[in-house]
């Protein structure tokens, strides 16, 4: 059987053609699961902050949303996409973190009857974090992208792990340690061995290393994900794939990174000198100019004191 899931993983989109709105585009990626993609691009009016994948699990007793978009108006364009999926209605939402697309589109589905599902550290860090990120969308998706838009937080919540079965589908949440935000958590669903990893995992994309970031609980957080051996892992940003493409462009940066930028900092270097540090083997990837130099200068800073 798990050969057999294994190699639905490398046809993942040949269940149904993809489903497309507000720049989100659905992929099949197991029978009545699917991944839900958003751009790579920064937020803006267009993608109103869902510049992120988010996930969609049907059970017989509703369906499960792994985050609820950035905005109220994300959450709508979400709920858009849903429609065209599944006729049920999402009646559990799971944040994976504190950043604005796993959060801020709560009310929205709290509004229509749907419990949020969150991590303590989650919780606590999107309350620290909410004015400055509504602040941010304010500027980037303008005032009418942001209307309605409130901070409303989970209302079922856990420490470390939480298991539920829903419509007979068996889902586990865990959080294992800060990684991109301080309560970055992954959704396992071990029947179809499907893993969506919030920010644990960017593909495609050069992940961002933020001042709540934690690199070393970064790996260690990837690392519990790969323990799984999950035949297809849905990532946080990028589309469904093998654990092996999630390593190389997730876990390698963030191990090759703290690798040159202790030898930097054992050499003398200073924070100015951190942008020098070689990460030419993933300039490949989006984003890649935009976010290396902050990237170092940042993971100097915090392994300045390790």
């Amino acid at each position: 059987m798990l050969h057999l899931i294994r190699c639905a993983a490398l046809v993942v989109a040949s269940f149904a053609a993809p489903v497309f709105a507000q720049g989100l585009d659905a992929e099949q990626i197991a029978p009545g699961i699917w991944a839900i993609e958003g751009p790579t691009e920064q937020r803006n009016a267009e993608n109103l902050g869902n510049n992120a994948t988010f996930g969609l699990i049907e059970t017989t007793d509703g369906a499960i949303l792994i985050d609820p978009g950035g905005t109220w108006a994300g959450a709508e364009a979400l709920a858009e996409v849903v429609r065209g999926l599944t006729d049920q209605p999402v009646t559990t939402v799971i944040d994976t973190g504190g950043q604005d697309h796993r959060w801020l589109g709560n009310g929205y589905w709290q509004a229509q009857g749907a419990r949020v599902i969150a991590a303590e550290s989650a919780m606590a860090d999107q309350r620290a974090r909410a004015s400055l990120q509504l602040t941010m969308l304010r500027e980037l998706v303008g005032e009418a992208g942001l209307n309605g838009t409130e901070p409303a937080q989970a209302d079922v919540t856990f420490t470390d792990s939480y298991a539920f079965t829903q419509g007979g589908v068996a889902v586990e949440v865990h959080h294992v340690a800060p990684a991109h935000t301080p309560g970055d958590s992954f959704v396992w669903l071990p029947e179809a061995g499907v893993v969506f990893t919030g920010d644990i995992v960017f593909v495609g994309r050069l992940l961002g290393l933020l001042d709540v970031s934690d690199s070393a609980g970064w790996i260690e957080s990837f690392d519990a994900v790969a323990a799984l051996d999950p035949p297809i892992v849905v990532p946080g940003h990028g589309p469904a794939l093998t654990l092996e493409a999630a390593r190389a462009d997730t876990r390698d940066y963030l191990a090759h990174l703290r690798e040159v930028m202790r030898a930097h900092i054992d050499a003398g270097g200073d924070i100015i000198g951190a942008v020098e540090v070689d990460q030419s083997a993933f300039s490949h990837l989006d984003q890649f100019d935009a976010l290396a130099g902050r990237n170092a200068q940042m993971l100097f800073q915090q392994m300045e004191w390790e």
